[in-house]
């Protein structure tokens, strides 16, 4: 019964210019593969690829909750992507050990968004897009956390990491600044290090989420593949971009516009 409400749901708020007779067109293949390319550089630069996508998705006409999964979709093999172009040596035990407890989270975050009616989330979701914003303009000073002794054992920064999982499984815009803020306060390594870690044990969250919401969840599947086309393009050049462009103006630029699509959602939705 669930599912179908879901389903309903994303027929009774569908947008005409979504598909013509099941197809998806040219224009909106090159937009979602360009939205993808924008989405992954941002996320080389800043971790917020879905700020980019989400909104981008909802223009195209798709619900909610449906431009939401189908998004996570789209991000599966970016995550691979950047796994595989990560330094982990040496931390396997570690991935392993913490990627148990982001994949729970990320399927508690998952399940937490199937339950709830598609409704709930159009009414969170101004709220977590204005807190992403927030977070990426204080990024920054995640380099000036230090981890105190004992620290990756501490119960309460575990919780952290799952609470912070669970988040991505749910919608997870800056959530990867959200878990490398957690891991620094937690690990004595480099940054460089900590990234890739959290690389590994943020797409464990994803992949669960995304495993979920492929048997569950109202995907748009036609958006899919050049959506994670254009992500794996971006992922691929962001890192030689990230040299040549002035990263602290595409930060507050990206957050600003945030803010201001927080607004506008916030608006539709509240009032």
């Amino acid at each position: 019964m669930r599912e179908q409400s879901h389903s309903r749901t994303a027929r009774r708020h569908r947008h005409p210019s979504v598909m013509i007779d099941g197809v998806m067109t040219m224009f909106q293949g090159l937009v979602l593969l360009a939205v993808g390319v924008l989405g992954g550089v941002a996320s080389t630069v800043a971790s917020v690829a879905s700020v980019i996508s989400y909104p981008a998705l909802l223009a195209l006409g798709l619900p909610p909750l449906s431009a939401n999964v189908t998004n996570t979709m789209s991000l599966v093999l970016t995550g691979a992507g950047s796994v595989l172009g990560s330094e982990l040596a040496g931390q396997r035990d570690r991935v392993v050990r913490l990627g148990v407890i982001t994949a729970l989270g990320g399927a508690a975050g998952a399940a937490v968004l199937l339950l709830a009616p598609a409704s709930a989330f159009g009414v969170v979701v101004p709220v977590l897009i204005g807190g992403a914003a927030l977070l990426l303009l204080v990024q920054p000073m995640i380099r000036g956390l230090a981890p105190r002794p004992g620290a990756e054992r501490s119960r309460w920064r575990l919780a952290g990491v799952f609470g912070v999982a669970a988040y991505i499984g749910y919608f997870g815009a800056a959530g990867g600044v959200l878990m490398l803020a957690v891991l620094a306060a937690m690990i004595s390594e480099s940054l460089i290090k900590i990234n890739a870690i959290k690389n590994a044990i943020s797409g464990a969250a994803n992949g669960v989420a995304a495993l979920l919401f492929a048997a569950f969840a109202p995907v748009h599947w036609l958006f899919v593949p050049p959506l994670a086309a254009g992500f794996l393009l971006g992922g691929y050049t962001g890192p030689r971009l990230a040299r040549r462009l002035p990263v602290r103006a595409l930060r507050v630029v990206v957050a600003l516009c945030g803010l201001a699509l927080a607004v506008k959602l916030g608006l539709a939705a509240y009032r």
